[in-house]
């Protein structure tokens, strides 16, 4: 399954919204939207910085992330960024393939 960091931070409406219930409470809510995509949430953090919050996300396929980021962010309480991340092994077969290619003024 392909895996995905994402990067969320809350709006002044989500950050209230989270003083109310708590990190276990958006546990719980962000577990659920994964889920009902058919994707696993592996981990999730809260931070301090540019992002409030950090997790790695097991999606089934790119529609179904698109989907859960969509719905996320259309509650106007998040916004967020999904990164693909790529395993180590894909990395090496991706370092073994034989490409045609030409740098510009070669």
């Amino acid at each position: 399954m392909p895996k995905y960091l994402v990067q969320a931070s809350y709006t002044a409406e989500g950050a209230k919204g989270l003083l109310a219930e708590g990190g276990t409470g958006r546990r719980t809510a962000v577990e659920n939207l994964v889920t009902s995509c058919g994707g696993t949430l592996e981990a999730m953090y809260f931070a301090f910085g540019d992002d409030d919050l950090y997790c790695l996300i097991d999606m089934t396929d790119e529609v179904s992330m698109a989907a859960t980021a969509l719905t996320a962010r259309a509650s106007g309480a998040v916004q967020s960024r999904a990164i693909p991340l790529i395993s180590v092994e894909d990395i090496d077969a991706a370092a073994r393939k034989k490409l045609d290619f030409r740098p510009p003024g070669a």
